[in-house]
């Protein structure tokens, strides 16, 4: 039997969001007339390996569904995608669920979310042989037990690791060693780095620990910043009509997942990744914005960038003091 090879393995979350329209966010007490009600399909991992089949990357998914109707629309979807999927289907367990809030007049959405305990990927689940014919592993922080294996397994290997991570999670300190790229959310490093609120002593604290490759941290309207042991990299976001926010992380965790594999620098990476969440916040839904390379990079090539949160002085004395730090 021809083995197969992918482009990107991707391991963690799927989910099933219930889109809720709002003229406003409604204040505690209140009732609030819905402008609209619609059930999508979502999840960090699975919308990630969504986009980059749809850019060219042969992938190859592997999650954990209940056995509902929302996991036959997870495994309808990824076939109709083109996405290789390996789906663990727990019985008797309702699939991980969302119930999603969007502002219409911010397009700032508000997430209520359920996963049962049991809906995890178990370690004897994945094959070595999975990860071996990828050239990049892609993970979240749900089921570090088992990501951590694959991770190290991916190390032996010398194929990267991406990992999304929002929060410090127990079990997670397992994972990070085998991560090359770390991409987080702005809350993490504060909280993994025991409080450090600026986010130009916190990057670099925690590559000296944990010897990635670069870590990166989305900052949402402020685009995003990476640093990688010698220089930070900084792209503010770019101006578009905002409709609903939600998956804008998603597909900047897609964004720089594909530039690795490009061989791009962490500038062009950072860049590519803000002009694909932004056009994704244009459409409702986690993918409904999914825009193909033309578009993005129009957007890259003619689009305007919001105020900018560092300067390149900023980050040119932070660079430095961080080198000076690292060799006294």
């Amino acid at each position: 039997m021809r083995k197969l090879r992918f482009d990107i393995l991707g391991i963690g979350e799927n989910a099933t969001d219930t889109v809720l329209r709002l003229p406003h966010f409604p204040a505690l007490g209140s009732k609030a007339e819905l402008l609209s009600a619609e059930i999508m399909p979502g999840g960090q991992v699975a919308t990630t390996m969504i986009a980059c089949q749809r850019w060219g990357l042969r992938t190859h998914y592997v999650g954990c569904v209940g056995d509902d109707s929302a996991a036959e629309l997870h495994r309808k979807e990824l076939r109709r995608e083109g996405v290789h999927a390996d789906l663990v289907a727990v019985p008797r367990c309702m699939s991980q669920m969302s119930f999603i809030l969007v502002d219409t007049k911010s397009g700032e959405r508000t997430i209520a979310w359920i996963r049962e305990p049991r809906l995890t990927v178990p370690p004897s689940f994945v094959q070595r042989g999975w990860i071996t014919s990828a050239r990049l592993l892609h993970v979240d922080g749900h089921d570090p037990a088992t990501t951590s294996i694959a991770a190290s397994w991916a190390r032996a290997s010398r194929i990267p690791v991406v990992a999304d991570l929002d929060h410090v999670a127990p079990g997670l300190l397992r994972l990070l060693p085998f991560v090359d790229y770390p991409v987080t959310s702005k809350e993490f490093p504060v909280d993994a780095s025991a409080g450090e609120q600026d986010l130009l002593k916190a990057l670099p604290q925690l590559q000296r620990k944990y010897g990635f490759r670069a870590i990166c941290a989305t900052l949402g309207v402020d685009g995003a910043l990476s640093w990688d042991g010698n220089c930070f990299w900084y792209a503010p976001s770019y101006k578009v009509r905002v409709a609903d926010t939600t998956g804008a992380g998603d597909l900047f965790h897609a964004g720089f997942s594909y530039g690795i594999l490009q061989g791009w620098d962490m500038q062009r990476i950072l860049d590519f990744s803000c002009a694909a969440a932004g056009l994704n916040c244009e459409t409702l839904g986690a993918r409904g914005g999914i825009a193909n390379l033309q578009k993005i990079r129009k957007l890259q090539g003619a689009g305007r960038r919001n105020r900018a949160r560092y300067s390149p002085v900023q980050l040119e004395r932070a660079a430095a003091a961080s080198i000076f730090k690292k060799r006294s």
